[in-house]
């Protein structure tokens, strides 16, 4: 394993290493298929009782079972056609070029940004296809209804082949630099450890493409932020035509509140440009994982509990108002924290008090930013909680978003001030005594 100026040797290990990474490939999956076992219409998912063997029952006896499970010729074909549609959508369909941040190389990769146009193709095929329908059934929601657990292992399987492809093309030099001062491949300064387990899950290159087309970017709000989408509609869809065309205010309010956050994602992708996940994070099974499996899968455990046969909740309008009310508080928080950050930097608002470090940089001390380190944390967290809170309180397996969410944040703020740390050196200390508290003001 050679190990360069470009690409130094990895030290420093995430999620405790090796054995972490090995915990996370093996547990997340498992959990995924566990959430597709316990919303079904088999297995009610009711109390905080759960019947594990009866759970256990559900899954394949034998071997030839789990083949046809892991292999239903159905699912891949409509998995691997919804992927690779989106994948020439994302190359056809218009959109604005933009420039990511300065690589070590010293570069600056382009991007197209096209969620605009991405989104509304999707939503005038779904109205077309509803236009089209009798009674506003749609078999391709119904069949995502019906193989939950099968499009689950689907999308694990991918994932893992998607990881191994990106950890393989790593190790092919750049035939043509085209403006790189090198044909070596920028890897990620988390990635380049030597061992290819952990580098394989961790994500050994930075931005793996083929030709200008991003892989990283693509899975990052394209296949799962969408099919999580499409899952969402197919519970209402299934209620509608199960339920005598009635469909509960709270499975509505989960499926409006969700389908704000995926747009808003979407139609703003720019703005990921400028975080971790593009700018340091590697692309590997981690990312591929939580692309395109976790997020379909277990982002709308919600809205698959409330389509189960007696676990139908309906709110009323003070509950619902209630709920719309946290949403908004935490959304508002979120994006004006941000906005305020993003002004900040670019000289828009120097009346806020603010630290100058050695690095040349100020570090805000005022408005949102004086509050906590990380206030839009604790705007994203609130958004978490008014998708769970319409579940009722009849299992605390719904508000598993909130506590993963939760543990999600407090890792990255502590990589953060880890990153920080080393960046500013005691300029960050001194920030850190004019702002204290880390995400929530006057508690953590």
């Amino acid at each position: 394993m050679a190990f360069t100026k470009l690409n130094p040797h990895t030290k420093h290990r995430e999620f405790s290493g090796l054995p972490g990474a090995i915990g996370i490939t093996i547990g997340l999956p498992i959990l995924i298929t566990f959430f597709a076992l316990v919303t079904n219409e088999t297995y009610s998912l009711q109390g905080i009782n759960l019947d594990i063997p009866a759970i256990v029952a559900q899954l394949p006896q034998s071997k030839q079972a789990w083949i046809e499970l892991c292999f239903n010729k159905s699912c891949w074909i409509v998995y691997l056609s919804w992927f690779f549609v989106l994948v020439g959508l994302d190359h056809i369909l218009p959109g604005k070029i933009m420039h990511g941040v300065e690589l070590r190389d010293g570069t600056r990769l382009e991007y197209k940004i096209n969620g605009m146009a991405m989104s509304s193709t999707l939503i005038v095929l779904i109205l077309g296809r509803l236009y089209q329908s009798e009674g506003y059934y749609l078999p391709e929601l119904q069949f995502i209804y019906d193989n939950q657990l099968e499009l689950t292992i689907v999308t694990i399987i991918f994932s893992f082949m998607l990881a191994v492809f990106v950890y393989l093309i790593s190790f092919i030099p750049l035939r043509k630099p085209n403006g790189f001062k090198t044909n070596e491949r920028v890897l990620s300064v988390n990635g380049n450890t030597g061992n290819p387990i952990y580098d394989w899950f961790i994500g050994r290159e930075l931005n793996p493409r083929i030709g200008n087309w991003d892989i990283k970017l693509f899975c990052e709000l394209r296949p799962g932020m969408l099919l999580w989408l499409l899952i969402n509609l197919s519970c209402i869809h299934q209620q509608y035509h199960t339920n005598n065309g009635q469909v509960t205010d709270s499975l509505i309010l989960v499926n409006v509140l969700q389908a704000f956050y995926i747009f808003d994602g979407v139609l703003n992708e720019d703005g990921l440009l400028t975080m971790i996940d593009v700018t340091t994070d590697g692309f590997g099974f981690m990312l591929s994982f939580g692309d395109l499996a976790w997020v379909p899968w277990a982002y709308s455990l919600q809205a698959r509990y409330l389509t189960i046969p007696g676990n139908e909740i309906i709110l009323g309008k003070f509950n619902l108002c209630l709920i719309l009310a946290i949403k908004i508080i935490g959304f508002y928080i979120f994006r004006s924290a941000n906005k305020q950050k993003s002004d900040f930097r670019q000289g828009k608002l120097n009346h806020l008090k603010s630290i100058p470090t050695k690095t040349g940089s100020k570090l805000l001390i005022d408005g949102w930013w004086g509050l906590s380190q990380h206030i839009n944390y604790l705007g994203d967290w609130l958004i978490g909680w008014s998708w769970c809170l319409p579940t009722g309180f009849q299992t605390p397996l719904t508000y598993f978003y909130v506590v993963y969410f939760g543990s999600l944040l407090l890792h990255r703020q502590i990589r953060d001030d880890a990153k920080c740390a080393g960046k500013y050196g005691k300029d960050w200390e001194e920030y850190k005594k004019r702002v204290p508290y880390k995400i929530i003001p006057y508690v953590y």
